[in-house]
């Protein structure tokens, strides 16, 4: 915040300090004029002040969230009953009409801690219906209310107070039916609240729900000690009981409602709940930018569910959000998340009051950045790796084919020409002549024969011609131990043969050469979209991708393109190496 800023909330904070002084001690002189001991005033003064200050330091300290404004008017509005023990008539008027509205400004609080706004529709409207009924009903109550007939309307035994400016006589019959139905539409309201917190609370996360806990606790407690205030008041006698108990009563009510505003301060400082949270987004959104799911973390953590998302889609030109419509950039409430090289990356449309805690947006947005350009990253990374797999395949493919039309083609030749030679020589007189021509005919064939084993390896021609079941039923075939292969007559993608085909290679390898197996079984399959690949030998078991490069690269190589490699070895049970590629 800028010094202009910093100014602005000091004059705001001299002012409320200026205004609360002024409530407390016009409410403390009302209040004695009506009978209070200096105890009652202390505790008085002790509730109302304890708002003010407590709410003057939330203020200061985070003054773009209205937690702290709240609990400043909690504390002025708390001295306004009390101006009903005053023999001033516009006083005394003024303090009926809004004797209630430090209980509407209380539940503005509890239901927009600790963000310092309202969420949701419904406690938007409690909070409205509240104003109003205090607003209206409070003014039709003091339109019919007599001082002198009525005077156990209030909490204050002031029988000489008034009178009411406002009173119409006439009205004054139906003043005790308006009360009780004024008293039990403030109740449902009440009980409403009750519902909505608990909704709320239980839909919260774990770093909200400790950051509301001393808020709730202190509320919890006070409302106790209300409801027990209430019941001395309501069941007279109760009170019979024993006036040490009721002043006891009394006594503990005020200190827990001394305590509720600290609780709010502490549970608003303490904790600092989006900041929490904020650290969790880049978990919460994960390896998947799904929109739906990023939003869904935004909103818990903005608190705003009328939030939109959009992510930018580079072939669209625009901003999308979860339902493939385009967000607009323009209007209010717009906040633009863009990578470190300009790049745009999201847009969220949320309420412009956010606009109010900058630290709270710029955080968020950071976090977001930080957690798409993850996404992007490894998304360009595994397109790199796949390219790379690509251009290593197509690479083996022109080596096998170069092999083939070149160097085999050219040695079939020469053993062509040789075995002609080795005709004419059939009734030549030179043993030794005719026996190096056979030792090269010899060498020639065993020469194609290794180069045909290294083209194979390197691609095998089969692969490309015939698919993958051909192809592994042909490794098969070569393989050093007994193998059974059971694979679907069907093609894939290239890539995806590939890969499976050398995932097989390299387990039977394994197979013969570290776990000493009797037998493999190997299986290829389609299943829901997937290529599933198996091999399933009867060896001493105890494959490690962490000790051998082997597996590893084909866990690796699976990567690339989207598969997974899954490895059952337990010592002396066996093999089992599952193969899973996309296939569509």
């Amino acid at each position: 915040m800028d010094s202009q800023g910093k100014r602005a909330v000091r004059l705001r904070l001299t002012g409320a300090a200026v205004v609360a002084g002024i409530s407390g001690a016009a409410g403390s002189w009302a209040y004695a004029r009506a009978g209070a001991s200096a105890s009652d005033l202390v505790r008085d003064l002790a509730v109302g002040w304890a708002y003010v200050v407590a709410g003057m330091m939330a203020w200061r300290r985070r003054p773009a969230n209205h937690t702290g404004r709240l609990m400043v008017a909690e504390g002025i509005t708390w001295f306004l009953g009390n101006l009903q023990g005053t023999a001033v008539p516009a006083l005394f008027t003024f303090g009926a009409w809004w004797e209630a509205l430090n209980m509407a400004v209380l539940l503005h609080l509890v239901l927009s801690f600790p963000e310092g706004r309202l969420t949701t529709v419904l406690t938007r409207r409690l909070v409205q219906f509240a104003y109003a009924l205090v607003a209206v009903g409070g003014l039709l109550r003091t339109l019919m209310f007599d001082p002198t007939a009525d005077t156990g309307a209030t909490y204050l035994d002031c029988r000489d107070c008034g009178p009411n400016l406002f009173l119409v006589p006439s009205w004054n019959g139906a003043f005790a039916t308006f009360d009780a139905v004024y008293h039990a539409v403030g109740w449902v309201i009440s009980a409403v609240a009750v519902v909505a917190v608990v909704l709320r609370w239980r839909h919260a996360s774990a770093a909200r729900r400790r950051a509301l806990l001393p808020a709730w606790i202190g509320i919890a407690v006070a409302v106790a000690f209300l409801m027990w205030d209430m019941l001395f008041y309501v069941v007279t006698w109760f009170g019979e009981v024993g006036s040490v108990a009721e002043q006891a009563v009394y006594l503990l009510s005020d200190l827990a409602q001394v305590v509720v505003p600290f609780a709010f301060l502490g549970g608003l400082l303490r904790m600092r709940l989006q900041r929490a949270e904020v650290s969790g987004l880049v978990i919460d959104i994960g390896t998947d930018p799904d929109p739906s799911r990023v939003r869904e973390a935004l909103v818990r953590v903005l608190g705003d569910p009328t939030l939109r998302l959009g992510l930018w889609r580079e072939e669209r030109g625009a901003y999308v959000d979860g339902a493939g419509r385009e967000v607009s950039p323009e209007g209010s409430g717009r906040t633009r998340v863009g990578a470190a090289d300009g790049r745009p990356l999201a847009l969220l449309h949320h309420d412009p009051a956010l606009h109010e805690d900058p630290e709270l947006l710029e955080s968020v947005a950071a976090a977001l950045r930080l957690a798409l350009e993850n996404v992007w990253l490894r998304t360009r990374a595994k397109d790199v790796a796949t390219r790379i797999v690509q251009a290593a395949d197509a690479e083996r493919g022109r080596l096998e084919r170069d092999l083939h039309d070149g160097a085999q083609a050219r040695l079939v030749f020469a053993l062509m020409a040789v075995r002609r030679v080795q005709r004419g020589l059939a009734d030549h007189t030179d043993a030794a002549l005719r026996s190096a021509a056979d030792e090269a005919e010899s060498s020639l064939r065993l020469a194609i024969e290794e180069l045909r084993g290294l083209a194979q390896g390197i691609h095998p021609a089969v692969l490309t011609r015939e698919g993958l079941g051909p192809a592994l039923t042909a490794l098969a075939r070569e393989a050093a131990l007994p193998v059974v292969v059971a694979a679907e007559p069907r093609r894939y993608d290239a890539l995806v043969e590939t890969t499976a085909y050398f995932t097989v290679c390299e387990a039977l390898s394994n197979a013969a050469k570290h776990a000493r197996a009797r037998a493999v079984s190997v299986s290829a399959r389609h299943q829901d979209g997937r290529l599933v690949v198996e091999t399933v030998d009867d060896g001493v078991g105890g494959a490690d991708t962490a000790r051998g490069t082997g597996l590893r690269g084909l866990a690796d190589r699976l990567a690339a393109v989207d598969g997974v490699l899954h490895i059952h070895s337990p010592a002396g049970g066996g093999t089992r190496i599952r193969a899973e590629l996309p296939c569509g």
